[in-house]
């Protein structure tokens, strides 16, 4: 070791205060970017095992591959696994409202294809043979046709054949496309498509031109019927251009598809896309991006590099704070050092000579504190993870666990990413103090260099502070380079700590204002299943454990004939009708109430019984609509439809989505403002811009609905332990055995999501405020303390001079002040200003939020700094108190 190193180490242990509190700055900042690493990685890992339980461990897929190619893949040394699916062929889709997708593809699974490819079942039971089908549920939603469990489907299946030339309607072969004639049907075999005409689900839909040049042409080959057993989610691998629904049968084990689909899961993903390339040729290929981006693999470079920003912004805050609290604990060290310094470089040492000794001090600093930091980091954000671990299974998959995951690359990462901290921290004051001439290094005159003028005071001041007030006045003006580090130190501890605040808060609030209020937890409902087999359901879920209040309710579907003059001049200024305009027909729907519920409602306006019961009452409504709010920018207000409170409508009901005018009826309305109970949930599809909805009692449904009215029932349940009590409800329908369509909505899970997320915000970013803060707090220890430390000479004259403790603990408590009041003019505003920006780019980004001043982060801010002044300052007086005062006038500091 050269000598220079044992100076070092020598200065290191004589300033074992400040040596201490830098190794703890160094350590939180380790243990803080171990965290930080440790939990992206095991975050990574929860969300890649989501992603896989919900969309399959597959990372490519080939399509319309012949057999040969899938048995390849099964012998291939860079594939883990392998499933393949039989692409039975297509059929076009009568009645469909998607122009891009206007075919039905049927997929042929076995067993390993289920078990690699999740299908999520929303009712029924998975296919057994190959006559039974899975429908997926956006055929309905996105497509406009619907089937149900029981249902008889009879497909002509077939090919998609791209046209290369006209091809005539009664053409035999055309181009490369040849067509064999059958006795009864013209139908194609398949056998006689060249593959490279036939399209598949890789391929959109291309529309026919009217020149019949350009399009694709559908060739039928086979008539096959299926079983409808089951109603499942939209497959994964379907893709959102693929032209055909994808319909699920059961491979026939007796025939051989010449047409596979095979995906493959491989052992190193890093080579997914070279693999895919490589292996396709001119095939086509799919990946599992939503497995593949958690890997950081997919192609969506938004996800990317959001993914990576994040982690790297988390990291450039950790190193800002833990390089400001190290690069002070240098500042001050080699201002305590300055003089031994000066020795050295008179004696021969050069600039370099003094920079390695200052790095190495850093490094040691370094071997200490960042094995530490690393120890801690780990167990500490184990038990975050415990405490959120079951929080985020009710946010994202509830059977996947979030375990911690320890990664050597990260933490390495990690220890690198502090070393460089410290060694930015070391070298910016190193090569300042190397740069000082040798007799000012020696006299150590470059410290303090003021005028008279510079510390003069007024005489305000002295009468309003006394000489303990002037005395610290005088030193916070002698050496402002000094107390400017403790200011912007403590600036830096209040904007973090209302910075993290604050987007804690407006997520939190984000995230509430998607919360609505409810009437009930959970809600079957159905518009297939009759009246009477609904209520044997409802006595069935009234007994089901956990449930303590229970309703029911009907909704049908109207048509409205309305006149503009009848609406409101704030609604026709929001919209574009004209009030002379003619008569309209608007959608309008009618809730059907429990007699109870009814009449407490109508108790509740303050409204007769008399008149709004019974077979010729009046009827409640709800008419209201949304426009941007006139008061808040970006924000929108509810406004009444309708002139009057009390009109005249004739209403139709709507069968098969089609009015009925000889079923028409006249109603009297009285509008109010409120609807008494949730109506039932609807798809994204059926929300309009505005409600106009009736209420009436139960009773009356017979009066406005016949068999033919498209009617939903529903039954709503209020439950202490809904999860629970949809299990078993869940139960009772497989055991009653219904085919009908159903749907049995869990809203408190929705919201406990909701709520889930929320804790999950709130616990991170206060974990984040909690390491951040502790950083700013030994900040400002160390600062402050080296500080009073090396004006132990100063506080020893004036104790000499008759200065007694009280006295001396005055001026203290007034340079605390002076701190204290710094710091508020520059942190306070730079807060509130930081707290704005995050506002309005959570604003400007779309979340329902308001600016709300931070009053009580910045209290706690403003206290906790004024509490860390005081306590670090009686700590640092209280040592320097119990020092000979001969001994400290004598010591030079060096």
């Amino acid at each position: 070791m050269n000598i220079f190193n044992k100076v070092t180490l020598q200065s290191m242990k004589k300033s074992r205060t400040r040596t201490i509190v830098t190794i703890i700055g160094v350590i939180l900042s380790a243990a803080m970017i171990t965290a930080v690493a440790t939990f992206a990685v095991s975050l990574q890992n929860y969300m890649v095992n989501g992603a896989i339980q919900k969309y399959g461990s597959w990372h490519v897929g080939f399509l319309d591959v012949p057999p040969s190619f899938a048995e390849e893949r099964t012998i291939d040394d860079k594939v883990l696994n392998s499933a393949s699916i039989e692409n039975i062929g297509f059929a076009k889709l009568d009645g469909g409202k998607n122009p891009n997708k206007p075919y039905i593809f049927i997929a042929g699974f076995n067993e390993s294809s289920f078990d690699n490819l999740p299908i999520k079942l929303l009712s029924g039971r998975l296919p057994e043979n190959s006559g039974e089908i899975l429908i997926p549920q956006h055929l309905d939603e996105n497509g406009g046709v619907k089937f149900s469990v029981g249902d008889t489907v009879t497909l002509n299946i077939g090919s998609r054949v791209q046209n290369n030339g006209e091809l005539g309607k009664n053409a035999e072969t055309d181009g490369k496309v040849k067509l064999s004639v059958k006795a009864e049907h013209s139908l194609a075999d398949k056998r006689f498509i060249d593959r490279e005409e036939r399209l598949g689900q890789h391929d959109p839909y291309i529309p026919e031109e009217e020149t019949g040049k350009a399009g694709e042409t559908f060739v039928p080959e086979t008539e096959r019927s299926y079983t409808v057993v089951g109603i499942c989610s939209r497959p994964a691998f379907e893709e959102y251009s693929a032209p055909g629904y994808t319909l699920i049968t059961a491979s026939d084990s007796e025939a051989t598809a010449d047409s596979l689909s095979v995906f493959v899961t491989l052992k190193n993903p890093w080579q997914v896309h070279s693999y895919a390339r490589d292996t396709a040729g001119n095939g086509a290929y799919i990946f599992n991006d939503d497995v593949l981006r958690f890997m950081g693999l997919s192609d969506d470079n938004l996800f990317n590099a959001l993914l990576y920003s994040i982690g790297i912004i988390l990291i450039i805050l950790i190193m800002l704070g833990s390089v400001f609290l190290i690069y002070n604990s240098f500042t001050i060290s080699l201002n305590d050092r300055t003089r031994q310094f000066g020795i050295l470089m008179s004696v021969g040492a050069t600039e370099k000579q003094l920079r390695k000794s200052v790095l190495f001090e850093g490094l040691c600093i370094g071997a200490v504190g960042i094995p530490i930091g690393i120890i801690i980091g780990i167990p500490s954000i184990k038990l975050v993870l415990s405490i959120a671990a079951k929080y985020f299974g009710n946010v994202l998959y509830s059977n996947v666990p979030l375990n911690l995951s320890i990664s050597v690359p990260a933490l390495i990462a990690a220890a690198m990413i502090s070393l460089v901290t410290i060694l930015i921290s070391a070298y910016i004051p190193a090569r300042k103090a190397a740069g000082i001439p040798v007799m000012e290094c020696i006299r150590q005159t470059n410290d303090v260099k003021v005028e008279p003028k510079a510390v003069k005071t007024s005489k305000i001041s002295e009468r309003l502070f006394g000489l303990e007030g002037i005395l610290a006045l005088k030193n916070f003006k002698r050496n402002k380079k000094r107390y400017k580090s403790i200011v912007l130190s403590l600036t830096l501890s209040v904007v973090l700590f209302v910075a993290a605040s604050s987007f804690g808060m407006y997520l939190k609030n984000a995230a509430e204002s998607t919360v609505v209020g409810t009437d009930y937890d959970l809600c079957f409902y159905s518009q297939d299943i009759d009246e009477e087999e609904m209520f044997r359901l409802y006595d069935e879920f009234k007994a089901v454990p956990g449930v303590y209040d229970s309703s029911y309710q009907a909704i049908s579907s109207y048509s409205c004939s309305v006149k503009p003059s009848d609406f409101s001049d704030v609604y026709l200024e929001s919209t574009d009708h004209d009030r002379d305009g003619e008569a309209m027909d608007m959608p309008m729907d009618i809730q059907f109430l429990e007699d109870s519920v009814y009449l407490s409602f109508i108790e509740g306006l303050g409204l007769p019984a008399e008149e709004y019961t019974g077979q010729n009452a009046k009827m409640i409504a709800v008419a209201k609509a949304k426009r941007e709010s006139t008061e808040q920018e970006g924000k929108t207000e509810l406004i009444d439809m309708f002139e009057s409170r009390d009109m005249n409508f004739q209403i139709i009901p709507e069968t098969n989505n089609a009015p009925q005018a000889e079923q028409g009826q006249n109603i009297n309305i009285t509008f109010v403002d409120t609807i008494p109970t949730d109506t039932l949930p609807k798809k994204p599809s059926e929300v309009k811009p505005y409600v106009f909805m009736g209420v009436a009692p139960y009773q009356l449904k017979e009066r406005f609905v016949t068999k033919d009215t498209h009617t939903e029932m529903g039954l709503t349940f209020l439950s202490s332990s809904p999860s629970q009590s949809a299990a078993e409800m869940e139960n009772i329908i497989n055991n009653y055995g219904i085919s009908s369509d159903y749907t049995l909505y869990n809203v408190y899970e929705m919201f406990e999501q909701n709520r889930n997320i929320i804790f999950i915000v709130n616990l991170f970013t206060y974990v984040f405020i909690l390491m951040i803060s502790l950083i700013a707090v030994a900040n400002v220890f160390n600062t402050i303390s080296t500080n009073i430390r090396l004006r132990r000479r100063e506080l020893a004259m004036l104790r000499s001079v008759g200065m007694s403790d009280r006295e001396i603990n005055k001026m203290m408590n007034f340079e605390c002040i002076f701190y204290g009041m710094r710091t508020l003019i520059f942190g306070v505003p730079t807060a509130v200003l930081i707290s704005w920006l995050i506002y309005k780019f959570l604003f400007v980004g779309g979340a329902e939020v308001s600016f709300i001043f931070p009053w009580v982060s910045l209290v706690i801010s403003v206290l906790g700094v004024f509490l860390v002044i005081f306590i670090t300052m009686l700590y640092a007086v209280s040592r320097i108190k119990k020092e000979n005062i001969i001994d400290a006038l004598r010591d030079d500091m060096t």
